[in-house]
């Protein structure tokens, strides 16, 4: 029974993070809940809607631990023409059967359905949904209505649209359309700004309440009415009363119809793909890297899909946007999803009436920033580094997506991929002799220090990875394993990139993963995810200096270092500090550190969040391993957001001894009697009497570093100096 008891312990501890975390995602749910309703021409509610739903149903019946589900992105286009075509009343109809198709594909153990579709492929459809929500949003956020026949249109008309808004008269079509550029640049903008403070509130949740306190200024101060046009103002939002007793009306008279089953099929299709990604991507961010269990989710999606049909809401699917958000604010288990969906019943509650303060443009904002994430230029830039052929794949799923359906398009992207594999291979055999073929084989070593080897042969596609992924998934992370391509003829980059995935899995989880047999494969591109065959490419690389680099280098002579400009992806000896927990290191570079590997300061790369949501950080760090152990802690300068964590379960650990320095720092370690034990008064002066860095502990090294940006020539020498004064006093303390 004591494991038992520990499961239910260990949940009421991390109660107040979800509900922190929890609250935090439902400021971004509300308006993003919104927009995506409208953008799809569904009642404004409908978006709402399904994000409570979604986060009720899939909190107590899913299978995943840290995602946040609701509305999604990538129904906006097919929620569009499923409205457009058979009218809201018959489109609540397609999405109950949507719903039904959704539990039944989890039911049927379906769950690996994403791993049939090449990576190119997927962003592809993704590109184009988000040049079907920008295109159409776009003219509604500077204040100019149209109508056109599809979304090429749409985006044509984008030029005509901006013209005209420089020669407006009317100030009611000026101030919304100023609402609407001054929103976007709000979310432009507003993740550049890395002040702790601010960052609590959501991009989109600023929207909301500048929004609503501009129209109160106007009504209060000003007493002259809002200048924005009424019929740009959100309208149609009922109180959560309403919503209860005025359930929609179904029409089932279009079921029978070709035109119905084209959404619902287009509606799970896209439904299954975006959670099955979101999930996947998630797991990724997951601190314990548990794994969901993609079948159950499905199931509980699908109901909740149909329960939010019934209530007149939309879709409900895993998204990655608001997942990324529960993680970094610290959620752990599915209680923040419950509790993001309370928060938004509370302000349906209490605060519906408010809403209508908002004007349109200023959501419209948010949907075209989204729009714009998902087919920004460094996508296609991020594809073409993979290799040219990728680029072919991606533009066929896009632009067939665009000009016929994202059913059609995700196909002829597969399509293309087949065929351009059998073109790059100059072999149709070699796929269509061994598609069927089983081509792993797995077995446990006896001996060795590897407990597992995995052989691949024949060929490795998305075609046949899902049977290499059902034997990686038989494997605990925290043992190592051997992944052997040296019989492989090709390896695809959907393989790869999920091979790496793993890899970063059970490095953090103790685990080792290595690939070998490789080495004779070659390709025409330097990205690590590049499809791997023979052919010969020269590897020559130009080095130049940059100014700063220059500085480092001299930095290293004057201190007698090794100075290192290349690019690094062995970043094992970070992997224990919490700093890292949810966040995805992708190089060190730019290396100072001593014959002996005690000191090493280094600029790195790493990433908050996943895909839309993904946020790059580039920063300097100072690690310096120890002559001793010590206690795991995280030290930061005590402030008003570190007050606030405290009610969210972050407990700051009290020296007694020195009262100034626990007024001043806050302290965090599960080991509190012996963190109270070394700090000493001796550590404490240090850290009072000099300047503030975020300084971490993982018992054996201790990690050092100032601002979340790169650190300056004077700043790196000032940042050496502090570390090599710590080491000295850490060595001489509690001796």
């Amino acid at each position: 029974m004591s494991p038992r008891k520990n499961i239910i312990k260990d949940f009421f501890k991390a109660l107040p993070k979800n509900i922190f975390s929890g609250f935090v995602v439902s400021l971004i749910a509300l308006p993003l809940g919104l927009g995506l309703a409208m953008a799809s021409e569904a009642p404004p509610i409908a978006g709402i809607i399904a994000a409570i739903v979604g986060g009720i149903l899939v909190a107590i019946l899913g299978g995943s631990h840290i995602t946040i589900t609701g509305p999604g992105n990538g129904l906006v286009g097919v929620l569009l023409i499923s409205i457009t075509t058979l009218g809201l009343e018959s489109a609540y109809v397609a999405i109950i059967c949507s719903g039904l198709l959704l539990a039944l594909l989890g039911f049927l153990r379906m769950g690996t359905l994403a791993n049939f579709f090449p990576s190119s492929a997927i962003q592809g459809m993704l590109a184009a949904i988000g040049l079907i929500i920008l295109g159409k949003q776009f003219h509604i956020m500077l204040a100019h209505k149209i109508k056109r026949a599809n979304t090429v249109d749409y985006l044509i008309e984008i030029p005509f649209t901006i013209n005209d808004v420089l020669h407006y008269h009317y100030k009611g079509l000026i101030y919304a359309a100023l609402a609407g550029v001054v929103s976007l640049a709000i979310m432009m903008f507003y993740s550049k700004i890395r002040n702790k403070y601010l960052q609590l509130i959501p991009a989109p949740m600023w929207i909301v309440i500048l929004s609503i306190s501009i129209s109160y200024y106007f009504e209060l101060v000003l007493h002259e009415p809002h200048p924005i046009s009424s019929e740009y103002m959100l309208s149609g939002i009922p109180t959560l009363q309403h919503i209860i007793e005025d359930l929609p009306t179904l029409n089932f008279n279009k079921i029978g119809s070709l035109p119905f089953w084209g959404s619902v099929f287009a509606l799970t299709l896209i439904a299954s793909i975006e959670s099955l990604l979101s999930i996947k991507a998630v797991d990724k961010l997951d601190p314990e890297k548990r794994r969901s269990n993609v079948n159950r989710d499905l199931k509980a999606l699908g109901l909740a899909t149909v329960v939010s049909g019934f209530l007149g809401g939309l879709n409900v699917v895993t998204v990655i946007a608001r997942s990324s958000v529960n993680v970094n604010q610290g959620g752990s288990n599915r209680s923040s999803n419950f509790f993001h969906a309370f928060f938004l019943m509370l302000f349906i509650a209490f605060f519906s009436t408010q809403l209508t303060r908002i004007p349109l443009p200023a959501l419209m904002a948010i949907l075209v920033y989204t729009g714009y994430k998902l087919a920004s230029p460094n996508v296609v830039r991020k594809i073409f580094s993979i290799g040219k052929e990728q680029l072919i794949i991606f533009f066929v799923t896009l632009i067939i997506t665009l000009k016929v359906g994202l059913i059609t398009g995700i196909l002829s992207g597969v399509i293309a991929s087949v065929i351009i594999h059998i073109v790059i291979n100059k072999s149709a055999g070699l796929f269509l002799r061994n598609v069927l073929k089983p081509n792993v084989l797995m077995y446990r070593e006896t001996d060795g220090k590897n407990d597992y080897y995995v052989s691949v042969k024949h060929f490795c596609s998305f075609l046949n990875y899902f049977r290499l992924k059902q034997r990686l998934d038989a494997v605990p992370e925290d043992k190592d394993i051997i992944v052997d391509f040296s019989m492989c003829e090709f390896v695809d980059d959907t393989v790869l990139e999920n091979i790496n995935n793993y890899q970063e899995t059970f490095k953090k989880r103790g685990g080792n993963f290595d690939v070998i047999g490789l080495d004779m494969h070659d390709t025409d591109s330097k990205h690590p995810f590049a499809s791997r065959r023979l052919l010969p490419v020269p590897n020559i690389i130009k080095k130049n200096l940059t100014k700063r680099q220059s500085g480092m280098k001299t930095i290293a002579k004057n201190l007698k270092l090794i100075y290192s400009p290349k690019k690094q992806k062995e970043v094992t000896f970070l992997n224990k500090f919490l700093f890292f927990n949810t966040k995805q290191i992708n190089r060190i570079y730019n290396e100072l550190y001593d014959t002996n590997h005690t000191y090493k300061l280094f600029d790195i790369e790493f990433s908050e969040g996943e895909f839309i949501a993904k946020e790059v950080i580039r920063t300097t760090m100072l690690h310096i391993e120890l002559n001793k152990s010590i206690p795991e802690f995280t030290l930061d300068k005590e402030g008003f957001l570190e007050r606030v964590y405290a009610f969210a379960g972050f407990k700051d650990i009290q020296i007694e001894s020195d009262t100034e320095f626990s007024k001043h720092f806050y302290l965090l370690g599960d080991d509190q009697i012996a963190i109270t034990k070394f700090f000493s008064n001796e550590i404490t002066q240090f850290f009072e009497s000099n300047p503030y860095y975020h300084v971490e502990s993982n018992g054996h090294a201790i990690l050092i570093l100032g601002k979340e940006r790169l650190a300056s020539i004077k700043e790196i020498n000032a940042l050496f100096d502090f570390g090599k004064r710590l080491k000295e006093v850490i060595s001489y303390s509690n001796q």
